[in-house]
């Protein structure tokens, strides 16, 4: 079975606000264990975490070796102030600041740094993003210094604007990475940067209710022309299914995910090469 290249242990894949609160009075280990359970049963071994506000993830990297698993975390992201990523992490208001996190991070026992230069899809408005996204010197200058600081860098993005400043940031990663047109995966296949897609945290809420289909459908469709292009170009990509997240059950959702992968580009030898190969690199880049 595939790792898990993007997760968040501290959500429960059902509801954001109530998985938070049972951690209120503290972190609670039986909710750690019972989602490492699930990557024990789902046959995962390797998960990448994506940090959280509340020290969930910081746990996990104690417990996560009683069940087998290699687990690596930010810790928590970070995230500009006024902006998208409150949820999981930090936030910093300049450049000093900002490196002032990155050494918490380290001090905390950080396995990379986490950034969030974007927002999240606009359901209501096909196409968009919500905020704004950060500027690209600014994001250059937030992946230098974590790099100077021995830190790989896994990046938050989606949007053309988005995805191409934080590729020509040198990210080592782009999550999520939605609404990218044909130049932005040109670029992105060209550089060492690998693209997380996290496909089923919208296919997954397809016939849910939560949304209208019919919104839902041009995402997921985006999504899959992105992703034939990816292979196509021979862009590094690996499996990550933002485990946690609404519908997206921890163990399940990166099988889930490898589903999605294979029923758009077919189950050939070669793809399934082409997303080892995509895990391999966030490994190299990941693991201290």
């Amino acid at each position: 079975m595939f790792g898990e290249c993007h997760a968040h242990i501290f959500m429960n894949g059902v509801n954001y606000k109530k998985a938070v609160q049972i951690h209120a009075d503290g972190v609670q280990d039986w909710v750690i264990e019972k989602h490492l359970q699930a990557y024990k049963d789902a046959g995962v071994f390797f998960v990448r975490d994506g940090g959280d506000a509340i020290g969930v993830s910081k746990r996990t990297k104690e417990l996560a070796g009683d069940y087998g698993i290699d687990y690596r975390t930010p810790i928590f992201a970070i995230h500009k102030e006024g902006h998208y990523g409150a949820i999981v992490g930090r936030s910093f208001s300049n450049l000093r600041e900002y490196h002032k996190r990155v050494l918490e991070a380290k001090e905390e026992g950080a396995d990379f740094v986490k950034i969030m230069t974007t927002g999240l899809l606009d359901f209501d408005n096909h196409g968009k993003i919500t905020g704004t996204p950060l500027d690209r010197e600014e994001v250059k200058e937030m992946v230098h210094i974590a790099h100077q600081e021995g830190f790989a860098v896994m990046s938050h993005t989606n949007g053309v604007y988005g995805v191409q400043a934080a590729v020509e940031a040198g990210v080592d990663s782009v999550e999520h990475g939605n609404y990218m047109d044909e130049e932005t995966i040109t670029m992105l296949a060209e550089s060492e940067t690998v693209w997380v897609p996290t496909l089923v945290t919208v296919r997954n809420l397809l016939g849910d209710g939560r949304y209208e289909d019919a919104a839902l459908l041009p995402i997921v469709q985006w999504g899959e022309r992105s992703l034939r292009l990816a292979f196509e170009k021979g862009v590094k990509t690996a499996l990550g299914s933002d485990a946690g997240a609404y519908r997206v059950p921890h163990g399940k959702g990166i099988q889930d995910e490898m589903t999605a992968f294979l029923s758009i580009l077919g189950d050939t030898q070669e793809v399934r090469t082409w997303m080892e190969k995509g895990e391999e690199e966030i490994k190299r880049r990941f693991l201290p």
